[in-house]
This record gives C-alpha cells, structure tokens and sequence, in this order.
C-alpha cells in the first residue's frame, strides 16, 4: 500500500523524502522517484511540513511517532494511514500536540488496486484546520476524501469498513464455493454476478482469485485478523459481540494456523470449497 501511495505523491512532486524500517525498500523507492532518503525519521520530519506513515498496528504508528518527535516542529503535520485503534491515534495526536504538530488519523480502504492507482478511499479524524492543510497531499493518494470528525474517528470509522469487508468475503467465498458445486461456469458467474445486484467490490475485484484457486498477497489474512481484533475490543466497550467479526477470526484462525497468513483474505474460500467435498458430507 505505501509504495503506491508515495508514488502518486512523487507524480505531483510532493514527494521530498523517504525513511522505512528497512532500508533496502527506502533506497529501490528513492531511485525510483529521486526522494532524499532520510537518516531516521526524525531527520524526516525536520526536513518535511508532511510526513505519511503507513505502517501494520498499534504499537509501529506510536514507535514512529515517538522517533519522528525530535525533529517535529510547530506547523508539522502527520498524516498517519495506517489501520488501528481510535485510542492508539489519540495518544499519537497527544504526544505530538505537545511539540506543537498535528495528527491526522486518516486509514484508507481500496486495496493494492486503490493504492497503485490513486483512488483510494480515505476517512479522516482530526482538526478541520489539520484536514484542510493536508488536502493536497490526501488527494493525490485518493479520490474520496472525507472528514470524518475529531481525533480516532477516522479509525472508528475504518473499524466499520472491516466489518463490512469480513461480512462480504464470507457471502463472495460461500457463494463461489455453492456455484462451484453447482458446475456453473465461475468466469461467466464473475461476469454477469458481478453486475447484478449482489455485486460488491469484494466480487468483482477477488472471485477471480477464488476461480482461480490462487490468492497472492492483497489484504493479507493476518492483517485484517489484527483489525477484526480492534473491531473486538471496540465493541466490547459497549458490552457487545459482533457475529461477523467473531465467526471471521474463527476462520482467519484456521488459516493462519495451516500457514495462509500472508495470502489475501479471499483465501477463505478454501474453507468454504472444503465443506462441499466428499469428506465433508
């Protein structure tokens, strides 16, 4: 997701500097756009008035956060992109405020796909004032750009996105598996289904997978196991269980445990293919 999006921010030319965890992958990028690769990411933000992270959970955005703060500075903003808890993006925007820089929680949803091309979806928590200056740099890594209110509720508003992502890859895999049963031709299923009513991006964008028996890393199992985790302990807040959520991790578990962690999540048609065989009857 992230070398897609800072090669739209280097096609605009807002792309000034690189920092990642590994530098190999810092240093392939900067060759490509011509971005200075920065020492640490305190040089990052000292150099930068934006910085873009995009990393996997709670802990990696506070760990950037904390080595960005030595080179923060009044006027900064951080634009953080990454899926995690509403609580983790309000410490993140406290322990900024106190070096006069500002948080933006803006997670994205549309996959490699949105984020290769631009036209991510992106819902944002923070300032109104943050979210205005951040403008350009959000639309050149998306189409849908939103404000969706205060601090954390660009991530509460992701976490119901994940949701719905568990809910549609459950009915997409369990209903290829019934057309597969069936004999039906899957390609011409994916192509008529996919301009019906019961369509979804989900449908269009990975049933080909499923037809194919082949699921390569876009929305890795394990990711949005960690998400759906989030989602839990949201919801427990309110002294609720979510079905989805919870029959979603239920399965994410047993994949993860047969060693489908990195594929993509449409990989859940496995289990669903397998309660057709003869073995499961």
């Amino acid at each position: 997701m992230g070398v897609g999006m800072a090669r739209n921010l280097a096609k605009v030319g807002l792309l000034h500097g690189l920092w990642n965890r590994s530098a190999d992958k810092a240093h392939a990028l900067g060759a490509e756009t011509g971005a200075h690769i920065a020492t640490d990411p305190a040089a990052l933000a000292a150099d930068n008035d934006v910085v873009v992270i995009c990393v996997s959970a709670d802990a990696d955005v506070l760990g950037v956060v904390d080595a960005l703060l030595p080179g923060a500075h009044p006027g900064l903003i951080v634009i953080d992109c990454s899926t995690v808890s509403a609580g983790a993006a309000r410490e993140a925007s406290a322990r900024l405020a106190r070096r006069g820089a500002a948080f933006l929680d803006c997670p994205v949803s549309g996959g490699v796909e949105g984020a290769r091309d631009g036209i991510l979806a992106i819902m944002c928590g923070g300032t109104a004032e943050a979210f205005e200056a951040a403008r350009p740099v959000l639309e050149a890594m998306g189409r849908t750009i939103t404000h969706m209110g205060p601090t954390g509720y660009g991530q509460s508003t992701k976490a119901t996105n994940q949701i719905m992502c568990a809910g549609v890859i459950q009915a997409v895999a369990e209903a290829m598996a019934f057309a597969k049963a069936e004999g039906l031709p899957l390609e011409k299923v994916i192509e008529t289904l996919g301009k019906g009513a019961g369509s979804s991006w989900y449908f269009v964008n990975r049933a080909p997978f499923m037809a194919r028996g082949s699921f390569p890393a876009g929305f890795r199992v394990r990711l949005h196991d960690k998400d759906l985790g989030i989602c839990h302990d949201m919801a427990a807040v309110h002294g609720v269980e979510l079905p989805v959520v919870e029959v979603t991790r239920g399965h994410y578990r047993q994949l993860m445990e047969s060693g489908h962690g990195d594929e993509d999540i449409s990989t859940i048609f496995q289990l669903k293919d397998a309660m057709f065989s003869p073995k499961a009857s």
